[in-house]
């Protein structure tokens, strides 16, 4: 009970904290960087991708039960 009651206390002061030192500009930014970064990584993708060609063509198809027929037993 009194680990619950002092996270409430450290959440209402973090809260706190974060609208005093105007957190939402600081989070935005944050935002804009990382937009920036997945940006960037689409276009590595894409290049790759041209560069590599299809890559699944070389991808054996993997094992499936539902593939393979499992012979009925017969009563001898």
């Amino acid at each position: 009970m009194i680990r619950f009651v002092l996270g409430v206390i450290v959440g209402i002061v973090l809260f706190f904290f974060f609208f005093y030192f105007d957190g939402g500009t600081t989070v935005r930014k944050i935002g804009e960087g990382l937009s920036e970064t997945g940006e960037k990584m689409e276009s590595l993708v894409e290049l790759i991708k041209k560069e590599k060609g299809d890559w699944k063509k070389g991808v054996k198809k993997t094992f499936s039960w539902e593939d393979k027929e499992i012979p009925k037993k017969t009563n001898r």
